[in-house]
């Protein structure tokens, strides 16, 4: 298996809409990191998996809707709790909307909220 990855970093706020929230109730931000990774069984016709610039103009653009703004402010985070977990998904969402994926059968976005912790979302393509 082949496995292809590409981080980028950004700043994002938010405020968590769970029941007693302490602290991460309030407006606050996150300095994410968000690695996104491909596999797959086969390499193209030139020896890729993936083009890593295509990959990272993908990201670069999906990542240009959270960057610098609130999460909470987003359509889709309307009425839900905006978690990194949600954060992940809709990130990968709108990351494998945005690339050009002919080779990968799989896509992981992992998007760390701090030096410790992290959330995971994975798809097949």
């Amino acid at each position: 298996m082949y496995r292809v990855s590409v981080r980028r970093e950004m700043i994002a706020q938010h405020f968590l809409t769970v029941p007693n929230p302490g602290p991460e109730g309030e407006l606050h931000s996150h300095a994410f990191t968000v690695e996104i990774e491909l596999s797959g069984p086969e390499l193209n016709q030139y020896g890729y998996l993936v083009d890593i610039d295509d990959v990272k103009a993908a990201l670069d653009a999906t990542l240009s809707r959270y960057r610098d703004k609130t999460m909470n402010d987003l359509i889709e985070f309307q009425g839900k709790n905006p978690s990194v977990e949600r954060l992940a998904h809709e990130i990968c969402v709108r990351f494998v909307e945005a690339a050009s994926l002919e080779t990968p059968k799989h896509v992981t976005v992992r998007v760390w909220e701090d030096d410790v912790a992290s959330a995971t979302y994975e798809t097949a393509l």
